[in-house]
């Protein structure tokens, strides 16, 4: 079976060289094609395990020119964006460590009183794709890198995941209990995004 597919272009923004972008390819038991352009400019197609290899590449011939501006988009991207600045959390002292779990807990407990809710464990990740999350027990994780952050987007963060203590999803209601209490956050909901993990 087919395990990757080779879409090749000819530019002039390439100088005439031909350029080749691999698609990888992934079955399973889903019904319907999927594309993604990963961040890092992976290109990935989800199929349906018993598609055959022609319809496959009729599928991704059609999607060609979406796929070229996606991954030139993604290349861009990464170009432009911040890091966090973060010391290597293996670099960290045990004091240090210390150190930044206080200020979560700190921010955790003036927000959590602000906004009325109740939290369980507070635990401090070195995550590579999220900057927190809730679960509906109230435990909250954070990513450590956040701590050198600016203080809005740091709080933003806080903010978000205690508004999850009312609402487990990201409905109309969700947002605007994260705008009562954090009326900037389109604002650094959109700087976060520019920003990459280490």
């Amino acid at each position: 079976m087919m395990q990757e597919y080779i879409l090749s272009y000819n530019r002039r923004e390439t100088d005439g060289v031909i350029e080749k972008i691999p698609v990888q390819i992934i079955r399973s038991s889903r019904k319907s094609i999927g594309l993604q352009v990963k961040l890092s400019g992976e290109v990935l197609a989800r199929i349906p395990v018993r598609l055959p290899d022609r319809e496959l590449a009729q599928f991704l011939e059609k999607h060609r020119e979406w796929i070229w501006k996606k991954v030139k988009q993604a290349a861009r991207e990464a170009r432009t964006q911040k890091t966090t600045g973060a010391v290597p959390v293996k670099n960290l002292t045990g004091e240090e460590l210390e150190k930044i779990k206080e200020k979560f807990v700190r921010r955790v407990e003036y927000y959590s009183r602000e906004m009325g809710v109740t939290v369980g464990r507070i635990t401090i990740r070195n995550q590579k794709t999220r900057w927190g999350s809730c679960s509906s027990k109230g435990n909250l994780n954070f990513n450590y890198q956040l701590y050198y952050l600016p203080d809005a987007l740091f709080d933003y963060v806080v903010v978000h995941e205690l508004a999850h203590r009312r609402h487990m999803n990201h409905s109309p209601e969700f947002w605007k209990e994260v705008e009562k209490y954090f009326p900037d956050y389109r604002e650094c909901r959109a700087e976060l995004k520019k920003i990459k993990m280490i």
